[in-house]
């Protein structure tokens, strides 16, 4: 018995001693709420997300002890800097956009909030009804629409109903990237929809992209990769399924770190619509591309989660 004490006297006062020892505890200054976002939305944000990815930190208790609060404060310390919330009004609304679909892709992928953290922190998670508050804002915020209801058009080859016309000439973006229409033949890399718009994608990605996915060396991609991202409407069939419906537009990533070190080492070009228009008026058009992927800067500004090749 008397070692026994002995061992807890000793844990107990090793214990007390870690508490003067322990890391400084992270700044908490009040953030206000997100301007242009309805008060539901942000009570969800502040509840959810403000304690690591804004200056606003509400710690419990046992989150100050040592040596939990080793693990605690780093994760405030990375979330603030991956992603804080109390800038937000600096963004562009592209930005914000960007921020919130990202944000909310994390949520449906279970990646955020972390679950270590609402295991701890049970009133933190997410419900599925904060999830389709979260959809319904992003669908509303969004000015297009899915389609619904039209006859399905006949797609054909990989990249659907815009065949027919990109064999005809296709100016260039205002920027000088010329139209690539051989990306029909690259591999496709991802597969994803878009909720908030309504539309389904496919990514292509040329022989480059693909070597450095089958190599996991995709942060930074290499010079000379390019994305190919072609999206469609949605079409809602008469027994509930979902296929494509009409061709939306293609859009380009090229990487190039010293030609497009301007616009984050990407080249960036857009053609809408079944006659392939490039968008944009002027070559600063990419300050937008830019400013929607900048969530994703720490991963070379690339949303896309390739599939796995193997070699």
């Amino acid at each position: 018995m008397k070692k026994i004490r002995l061992m807890i006297a000793l844990l107990g006062t090793g214990f007390l001693v870690l508490q003067f020892l322990g890391p400084d505890k992270p700044a908490s200054v009040p953030a206000p709420n997100l301007s242009g976002i309805p008060e539901e939305v942000n009570a969800i944000i502040r509840n959810s997300c403000f304690d690591c990815h804004s200056s606003q930190t509400t710690l419990q208790w046992y989150d100050k002890l040592s040596p939990a609060n080793l693990l605690v404060y780093d994760h405030i310390q990375k979330g603030r800097k991956a992603l804080d919330f109390s800038k937000w009004d600096s963004l562009a609304p592209a930005a914000q956009s960007g921020i919130l679909f990202y944000s909310l892709n994390k949520i449906l992928e279970n990646e955020m909030p972390l679950p270590s953290y609402t295991t701890v922190h049970p009133t933190k998670k997410i419900s599925d009804g904060d999830i389709q508050v979260l959809k319904n804002f992003l669908v509303a915020r969004t000015l297009s629409r899915p389609a619904a209801n039209k006859a399905r058009p006949q797609l054909t080859g990989s990249a659907g109903s815009q065949d027919a016309t990109s064999r005809l000439p296709v100016r260039p973006a205002p920027n000088g990237i010329e139209y690539l229409p051989d990306y029909r033949n690259w591999k496709v890399i991802s597969i994803t929809d878009r909720f908030d718009n309504g539309t389904m994608r496919i990514i292509y990605g040329n022989e480059v992209a693909v070597k450095a996915i089958r190599e996991c060396k995709t942060n930074p991609w290499p010079d000379g990769s390019i994305f190919a991202k072609a999206a469609w409407k949605q079409q809602t069939n008469a027994d509930g399924s979902i296929t494509a419906g009409d061709f939306v537009q293609v859009e380009f990533m090229i990487k190039d770190a010293q030609k497009y070190a301007s616009t984050a080492g990407w080249g960036w070009a857009r053609w809408r619509g079944t006659g392939l228009k490039p968008y944009g008026e002027k070559a600063v058009f990419t300050t937008e591309c830019v400013s929607c992927h900048s969530p994703r800067k720490d991963n070379d500004y690339v949303f896309t989660t390739p599939f796995t090749f193997k070699n």
